[in-house]
């Protein structure tokens, strides 16, 4: 143990000087909840922290917090690093990170509760309950939205006709989100081409609160963070303060750490606003293979891949990615955007799930994801 200690300072020494003095501080404490609960091994809950601490030590990563689902409930979490190097604050398994696309999930399960409902025709006209939503060439429907099918452009690559980079720009409806994108031409006859859009979620919002008759963000707390028990879970109010909410940062090309830009995601909450911790993304996850959130027949319906009108597979569903890169069916998202890396990753036949959540962008925690799940799992385990 003395020896593991001492390569494992020595690890933190040879990083960022800023990161190495925060995380040098936390390390040998537990910062998660549920980090000592006894239905994960030791065994199995030390693979996990030292492929989670390797990912840290070699990206440079102030902060990251995981959690663990195992048999359809959550079993381990903890935080890794520092939520703020400025104050050396730990990050928990409790610690707010924003989701970025990560999002898109969870609007995608409240969009299915309205289907299961009845309330929501997933193939009518996305007009029938977004009348602000202009008419195009070609009608666009919400099963076609929730695939990124639907012919809605994503950011520009110029950046024009978007939010600008480092902006505080502020919209208050859904309505307002729209004017973004609403009135420029599809990328694609609806059906034809998968083009994966941000933008094309906002309009889902737009959809949500027609058919619900409720605003997406207290349609999505009564429905979905409330019986999932997800208690801090909200929109990433830029202005507001929220307790336990992680600083963002970034890496710049001299490797240097800083504080990631300015984001207000108020235009962009279905699709890429939301916060959460890792342990509430952990008891989503456990809901969802629970069929606490939806039925498993609508589950199904959710997770079904999507084919374009030529009949090819987009190798995605209903707001998930759907794969069999573990050699067995793997549900999952990941997300990213100013100051956050994120990954949720299912394996529905196992009834396990992983949660990476980092304060730092640009950064592959589908890698780390991958290879917690694999750990999870029993296909490998962490090398020493």
């Amino acid at each position: 143990m003395a020896a593991l200690r001492a390569s494992r300072i020595h690890r933190i020494r040879s990083a960022a000087p800023l990161i190495a003095a925060g995380v040098a501080l936390l390390l040998f404490f537990p910062t998660g909840l549920a980090a000592q609960n006894k239905e994960l091994t030791s065994e199995t809950r030390g693979h996990l922290q030292m492929a989670v601490s390797r990912f840290l030590y070699a990206n440079s990563v102030p902060g990251i917090s995981v959690a663990v689902v195992q048999n359809g409930a959550p079993v381990w979490s903890e935080g890794f690093g520092v939520a703020d190097l400025e104050n050396y604050s730990p990050a928990t398994s409790s610690t707010l990170y924003r989701l970025g696309s990560i999002s898109k999930p969870i609007t995608a399960v409240a969009v299915l509760q309205l289907w299961q409902q009845g309330k929501l025709d997933l193939d009518a006209p996305v007009q029938k309950y977004c009348s602000a939503f202009p008419r195009k060439e070609s009608p666009i429907t919400t099963r076609q939205l929730l695939g990124h099918l639907g012919g809605i452009r994503h950011y520009s690559d110029d950046g024009k006709g978007d939010v600008p980079e480092d902006s505080a720009r502020h919209f208050a409806s859904m309505e307002d989100s729209l004017q973004l994108f609403a009135k420029d031409p599809l990328v694609a006859p609806p059906g034809t081409k998968f083009n994966y859009s941000t933008y094309g979620y906002t309009l889902v919002g737009c959809v949500l609160e027609g058919a619900s008759s409720e605003k997406y963000v207290d349609y999505v707390r009564e429905n979905v963070f409330v019986p999932a028990e997800m208690n801090s879970a909200r929109p990433d109010d830029f202005f507001a303060i929220v307790q336990h909410r992680t600083r963002w940062y970034h890496r710049d090309k001299s490797g240097a750490v800083r504080n990631a830009g300015v984001l207000d995601s108020s235009y962009k909450i279905p699709g890429g606003g939301l916060i959460s911790s890792a342990d509430d993304m952990a008891r989503f996850a456990a809901a969802i293979l629970n069929g606490k959130l939806v039925k498993p027949s609508t589950r199904d319906v959710m997770w079904t891949v999507q084919h374009t009108s030529d009949g090819k597979p987009t190798g995605y569903a209903l707001g998930w990615g759907v794969d069999d890169k573990l050699g067995l069916r793997r549900i999952s998202h990941g997300g990213g955007q100013q100051g956050t890396s994120t990954y949720l990753a299912l394996a529905p036949e196992r009834r396990a799930a992983v949660v990476v959540l980092a304060n730092m962008d640009n950064l592959d925690v589908g890698a780390l994801a991958d290879e917690m799940l694999k750990i999870v799992l029993g296909m490998q385990t962490a090398p020493h």
